[in-house]
């Protein structure tokens, strides 16, 4: 079987029946016999919701002095440069809560 894309305007509708299918399927009756088990959960943290596409904050033009070996570092992964600089500065703003 090949594989099947579909967008949200696309989706087939599900019926009441597969709902009611869905919703009587007991926890112990769910195969997890494919899924790794992950024993150590220390190192995961669950991605802010802007890292998902589900937040667009409003973006506001700066103008900053950096050192720059700051820069050169940034840039040396191209294109994207202050995307990834946003990025870290959120992720040190959203541990600090």
């Amino acid at each position: 079987m090949g594989m099947v894309n579909y967008t949200l305007d696309d989706l087939p509708p599900v019926s009441q029946e597969e709902w009611d299918r869905v919703a009587a399927i007991t926890d112990e009756e769910i195969d997890f016999s494919d899924i790794p088990e992950i024993k150590d959960l220390s190192g995961l943290r669950p991605r802010p919701p802007v890292d998902r596409g589900m937040y667009r904050p409003v973006k506001v033009a700066l103008t900053c002095r950096l050192d720059a070996d700051i820069v050169a570092w940034l840039k040396q992964g191209g294109k994207g440069y202050q995307t990834r600089l946003n990025s870290i500065l959120r992720q040190i703003m959203t541990r600090s809560h």
